[in-house]
C-alpha cells in the first residue's frame, strides 16, 4: 500500500506549485487539487493534479480516503483585494464557504496535520510598525475578513478533535523559482512587482503608483515582500514541526523589514536597466498604508532562515521569468 499522501489545494497556482516542487524534491507523496481558475497544470512539477474544486465535498471525501491523506496544506483562494471590494460574495464563497467544507471533510477522514495559507491582511490597518501574530485582527477588506473568519474556524476546528495546524499570515510575496521552472503567471495581476517587471519586458504600457499621500516618508504604501521559494520553505517547516508533534500555532511570514512602492519601482528600473512608464493615481480602496512582519515567531518556532532576502534578487528572479514569458509569447505568435 502507498504511504499516506499530502493533499495540497490550489498547488497549481502560483506559491502552490512552489511548495509542490520543493515537496516533491523531498520524496513526498503529492495529490495535488485545483480547478484551474487561476493555476495551470504545468506548473505542478510533481505528484497526482487532480482537476476540481475545493468545496466539492464528495470529490474531496474520496481523494482523504483514498490517498490516507494525513496533511492538508490549503492554498486555494481568491486573492485580489480590490475585486474583494467589488464583489465580496465570491470571496466569502470561495475562500471561507469552500475552507469550511473542507475542513468538514478532513474531519471526517482523520485528517491530523492542516497548513493554512492566510494573509496580512487580516490585521487591516495596523497600529504598531512591525506587526506581531498577537496584533489585533481588524480587516479592511473581503479578502481579509474571508481569510480571517476561515483561521477561526480552524481553530475551534482543532479545539474539538486531533486535528492540529500552522497558519502562515503572507506579507507580499513577489519573486520566482530561482531555476526558473515555475513562477506567477495570474492573468491581470495586481502584485507590484509583478506588475512593474510585465511593464519592464513590454508586457504592459506601463504602471501606476495608487496613492502618493500616505503617511509614510515617500508618501506610498510600504510593504514587506517576501520571495516565494523562502514562503515555500517555511510551509515545509512548518509540516515538519507539526508532524515532529509541534503544537498549533500562527506565524507572520515577511522578512521583517518593507519597501516602499517608489523603492520597489527603482529597484526594476536598476535591475532591468531600463525607465518605467510610470502613472500617480489615487489611493486603490482597502489598502493600508505600511504592512511589516514582526517575524521573530517564525524563526524561532521553525528555525525558519530566508535564503533570499534581498529586493534586487526577488526582482531579478521575476524579471527573468516575464522575459522567460515573452520569449514564449512571441514564439508561440
Amino acid at each position: 500500500m502507498h504511504e499516506p499522501a499530502i493533499l495540497v489545494t490550489g498547488g497549481a497556482g502560483y506559491i502552490g506549485s512552489h511548495v509542490v516542487k520543493q515537496l516533491g524534491r523531498s520524496g513526498r507523496r503529492l495529490v495535488v487539487l485545483d480547478n484551474l481558475s487561476t493555476g495551470f497544470p504545468d506548473a505542478v512539477l510533481h505528484g497526482e493534479l487532480v482537476v476540481g474544486d475545493t468545496g466539492d465535498m464528495d470529490l474531496v471525501r474520496e481523494l482523504l480516503v483514498r490517498h490516507r491523506v494525513r496533511a492538508v496544506l490549503h492554498f486555494a483562494a481568491h486573492i485580489v483585494v480590490p475585486e474583494s471590494v467589488r464583489d465580496p460574495l465570491k470571496y466569502y464563497r470561495n475562500n471561507t464557504c469552500n475552507t469550511r467544507n473542507l475542513l468538514a471533510c478532513c474531519a471526517a477522514a482523520g485528517v491530523e496535520h492542516f497548513i493554512f495559507s492566510s494573509t496580512a491582511a487580516v490585521y487591516g490597518i495596523p497600529q504598531e510598525t512591525f506587526i506581531d501574530e498577537d496584533a489585533p485582527t481588524a480587516p479592511i477588506n473581503p479578502y481579509g475578513a474571508s481569510k480571517l473568519m476561515s483561521e477561526w474556524m480552524l481553530r475551534d476546528l482543532a479545539a474539538a478533535s486531533q486535528l492540529r495546524y500552522v497558519i502562515l499570515r503572507y506579507f507580499n510575496v513577489a519573486g520566482a523559482d530561482p531555476e526558473g521552472e515555475i513562477g506567477q503567471r495570474t492573468p491581470e495581476a495586481t502584485h507590484l512587482i509583478k506588475v512593474a517587471c510585465e511593464a519592464a519586458v513590454g508586457r504592459r504600457p506601463g504602471v501606476e503608483i495608487f496613492g502618493t499621500d500616505y503617511p509614510t516618508p515617500d508618501g506610498t504604501c510600504i510593504r514587506d515582500y517576501i520571495h516565494v521559494d523562502d514562503l515555500a520553505a517555511a510551509h515545509l517547516q512548518a509540516l515538519a514541526h507539526l508532524e515532529g508533534g509541534g503544537a498549533s500555532t500562527i506565524l507572520n511570514c515577511g522578512y521583517g523589514h518593507g519597501y516602499s512602492v517608489r523603492e520597489v519601482l527603482a529597484a526594476v528600473e536598476r535591475v532591468s536597466g531600463r525607465p518605467l512608464n510610470i502613472r500617480e493615481t489615487g489611493r486603490r480602496p482597502g489598502d493600508p498604508p505600511a504592512l511589516t512582519a514582526d517575524s521573530r515567531r517564525i524563526r524561532e518556532v521553525l528555525g525558519w532562515r530566508p535564503r533570499h532576502d534581498d529586493l534586487e534578487f526577488i526582482v531579478r528572479t521575476a524579471l527573468d521569468w516575464e522575459r522567460a514569458l515573452a520569449r514564449k509569447q512571441a514564439a508561440e505568435g
